[in-house]
């Protein structure tokens, strides 16, 4: 049965990933390529500021793969294989549930679990550290970033595991309506002491240094030594575009996924579910 269930997360997964690239490729693809258009274009601007100023200009790498084999090809191939190894996870994460979550029946289950985590992995986090597209953030960085972004998904995927597990104990005594609103205030006060901990990304020491302290690491206009301005800062309807459609892609993602592995998982789960139950009725009857 647990293999069953984890190659039908993968299939959901795969399915998920493949209906996220066909949005994505439509809508952010596009919205990609004008961060990049930004990022070459003021690399020039600075390469001209610099060799004005004598500076040593350094030779640009090539790239490895051209930008229609990223746009498609790559895109594709990783977000099928992202969704295959989430819908994975799902599964996993579903057996353990099963037999654990009260009344609960199997269908609404597999719906609830993708859910989760889409809000712990994705949704919560975002709003500290939300989606960026090229063009933002800097290479000193990018460390750092990661792991400030690991941390956020950890705790909020544990105190949302914890807000759960309370939530089941508290609709001992009360209903689930007021259950879940307790757990959930308390999820929520908890994470937004943890964001308020957690450093902006325009505050970590080596963007303070080069750049000063700012919010994020949204590149500002470019300057030249009289600080006039010789290149804009980057779009903000671009990097609202490209967060707006970065929310979307995660709500395809996680919602194919539910709807798709949940009545499998449930398929699987009937004839178990048929045979505990003759198997009750024959000792019953025995």
């Amino acid at each position: 049965m647990e293999k069953q269930l984890i190659g039908r997360g993968v299939l959901s997964g795969a399915i998920a990933g493949l209906v996220m690239f066909v949005f994505a490729r439509i809508f952010a693809e596009p919205i990609i390529q004008k961060a990049i258009d930004y990022e070459s274009a003021r690399d020039a601007a600075q390469d001209a500021l610099d060799k004005a100023a004598g500076k040593a200009i350094p030779a640009a790498g090539p790239d490895i793969f051209s930008r229609t084999i990223q746009g498609n090809l790559g895109i594709g191939a990783g977000l099928i294989l992202f969704g295959a190894a989430m819908g994975a996870l799902v599964a996993v994460a579903y057996i353990i549930c099963i037999g654990r979550t009260g009344r609960i029946r199997p269908r609404p289950l597999g719906y609830l679990v993708p859910a989760f985590f889409f809000v712990g992995v994705y949704l919560v986090p975002f709003i500290k550290y939300p989606s960026n597209p090229p063009a933002i953030g800097h290479e000193e960085t990018i460390r750092t970033r990661g792991a400030l972004y690991l941390i956020l998904v950890f705790c909020s995927c544990l105190f949302l595991f914890l807000a759960v597990y309370v939530g089941q104990k508290l609709h001992r005594r009360w209903s689930v309506t007021t259950s879940a609103v307790l757990v959930g205030i308390g999820y929520l006060a908890v994470m937004t002491v943890i964001m308020l901990i957690l450093p902006a990304l325009g505050h970590l020491h080596a963007n303070v240094v080069e750049y000063g302290k700012h919010a994020t690491e949204t590149p500002l206009p470019l300057t030249d030594e009289d600080g006039t301005i010789v290149f804009p800062g980057f779009p903000a309807d671009v990097l609202a575009q490209f967060r707006a459609y970065s929310v979307g892609a995660q709500v395809i993602l996680w919602g194919v996924m539910a709807l798709v592995f949940a009545p499998l998982a449930e398929r699987v789960l009937a004839p178990v579910a048929r045979t505990q139950r003759t198997t009750a009725t024959s000792t019953v009857a025995g």
